[in-house]
């Protein structure tokens, strides 16, 4: 049995029933002023706000798409590559991907041309999908990926380089394509990448995918008649494997395209959503819009939300519980994993254990953890830092190519995370700092090295180091501790303007003028330049993830 099963067996039992909502508030109707003034049957209804698609018809695109894909030459084992924003098609497309026995290759939507570029070749990938937002950046590569076979748009005036999904997809038959599949098979893969700021490409099998539905669904217990609310990026395997408790469970999912507080709420309500996964950043701002008074608690339905979880990047052990002073009726939940984890739910809170809060919790269902010393000897006492590795039916098979890598982060089924933790006096796991430089920030990774290499571009600049800085809203920024040549002048509106070069995501939101410590090997100390600037050391440091 694979995820496609599930899938399958909803559109046979409850075909009718919606699966996929897609929310645009920006297509908001005129004439909609509050959600209480907004019927979902409204005659006239713009569909550029609202649109929805049933399990039936999920998975009839899906076959659909499948059967396209089988009739360009796809075959198992191919790599399909996507590059979509969040929409009713994202997951459809996916679905039907690994219907055809190809891998799916979601991508990062934030891109640039060279990291699009970088991640196709990387992963061997043989067909694009993309959308209007990429327009450009594919156009930009276009003559530089060989390999692309086909380019598949979604969306309307197809450019001229691709074929049309929307136009073409119902042309083709809805029956299952007769491809064998085990849970051993490969499936897709995804992209992470360590201080090195170049991606590794993350091979996983359909037991990977199976399992973390599983899992997640064990963790979260959607059941039939739940409503889940996702807000981040489908690409990412956060989002679409707490989605897959949806899949498990047959029950309504909201793809929200926006953040603001309002239109969270808004959608909660109109929407009876059950179950919201949100960032810390979006929990922030919602307390922060509430205490202000922008916004009023009870101009909105929220008696039905029952679930309020937070991931993808340290959280505030008190910014939870001063959400659950304003909504003392939700549980609350966190869960640690990686892109070589299957995502989220190798280590897991659990709902019943919000007084650790603060903590990352224990081995999820079906999975096994263990802190560990520089040789890998297990750690058990309590309070002593080591690395956390973890064990599972969701670590990744391999680094893609890249049998190096693997060996580096891959023994004896063990996956290295990279973190170091400790335990407490009951076994529940504390995440103390990280062996990696990545820096999190809003729930995105940031790789140091990258914004390194860029700023040290700069004539004026001699060295430079990138550091997460502590942010009560987006968890961490980047810091740029920048050391100027000698004889030189430089302001911060210079290394801004500098700056704009990067994609704004990875531009520091901080910068400080001093010198870069170096050990004699040449490596800049960064656990020096932590405690300078940000207050604290390694031991010291207690987040979670």
């Amino acid at each position: 049995m694979t995820i496609i099963d599930f899938l399958e067996n909803n559109s046979r039992t409850h075909g009718e029933e919606v699966a996929l909502v897609e929310i645009n508030p920006l297509k908001k109707p005129e004439k909609f002023v509050t959600w209480k003034e907004y019927s979902l049957i409204e005659p006239g209804l713009s569909n550029e706000y609202r649109r929805e698609i049933t399990w039936a018809r999920f998975d009839d695109i899906s076959n659909r798409f499948a059967n396209m894909l089988l009739s360009r030459g796809v075959k198992k084992g191919d790599k399909v590559a996507i590059l979509l924003m969040n929409s009713l098609e994202w997951l459809p497309i996916y679905f039907g991907i690994l219907k055809t026995g190809a891998l799916a290759v979601p991508l990062n939507y934030r891109y640039t041309q060279d990291e699009i570029k970088y991640c196709l070749d990387l992963a061997e990938c043989s067909y694009l999908i993309f959308g209007v937002e990429f327009i450009g950046r594919i156009e930009a590569i276009f003559d530089v990926i060989p390999n692309i076979k086909h380019l598949i748009f979604v969306g309307e005036n197809t450019p001229s380089f691709a074929e049309s999904f929307d136009k073409q997809i119902d042309y083709y038959s809805n029956n299952k394509p007769n491809i064998e599949l085990d849970l051993d098979d490969d499936a897709a893969i995804y992209f992470s990448s360590g201080t090195t700021g170049f991606p590794k490409a993350i091979l996983h099998a359909h037991k990977a995918l199976y399992n973390s539905a599983i899992t997640e669904q064990n963790h979260h217990r959607q059941k039939h008649g739940d409503c889940f609310l996702c807000i981040p990026p489908l690409y990412h395997t956060g989002a679409k494997m707490h989605w897959f408790g949806s899949l498990v469970s047959c029950s309504k999912a909201v793809l929200l395209k926006g953040v603001k507080p309002e239109w969270i709420l808004e959608t909660v309500s109109l929407e009876r959503c059950t179950n919201v996964w949100l960032l810390v950043p979006w929990v922030q701002d919602i307390l922060d819009s509430l205490e202000r008074g922008d916004i009023k608690l009870e101009d909105y339905e929220t008696s039905q939300w029952t679930l309020m979880h937070v991931g993808a990047q340290p959280v505030p052990p008190s910014l939870i519980k001063r959400w659950l002073k304003v909504f003392p009726n939700h549980m609350y939940d966190t869960n640690y994993g990686l892109s070589e984890s299957i995502g989220p739910g190798c280590v897991h809170l659990g709902i019943e254990n919000v007084e650790k809060v603060g903590s990352i919790g224990k081995a999820g269902f079906n999975w096994e953890t263990k802190i560990t010393d520089e040789k890998h000897n297990e750690i058990t006492e309590p309070n002593k830092v080591g690395e956390l590795a973890v064990k599972g039916p969701g670590v990744m098979k391999c680094y893609f190519n890249n049998e190096k890598a693997t060996k580096e982060i891959l023994e004896d089924d063990w996956l290295y995370t990279g973190d170091m933790a400790k335990y407490d006096e009951d076994g529940f796991i504390y995440l103390v700092d990280r062996k990696k430089d990545v820096i999190i920030t809003g729930g995105e990774n940031l790789y140091p090295v990258q914004i390194e290499d860029f700023l040290r571009a700069n004539s004026k600049i001699k060295d430079v180091a990138v550091i997460g800085y502590p942010d009560d809203r987006l968890g961490e920024i980047a810091c740029a501790i920048i050391e100027v040549k000698e004889g030189m002048t430089m302001t911060e509106d210079e290394v801004n303007e500098f700056s704009l070069g990067m994609p704004r995501y990875k531009r520091p939101r901080k910068i400080i003028f001093a010198s870069v410590p170096r050990n004699p090997t040449g490596k800049i100390e960064k656990p020096k330049l932590r405690e300078i600037y940000c207050g604290f050391n390694l031991v010291e440091r207690e987040t979670t993830k």
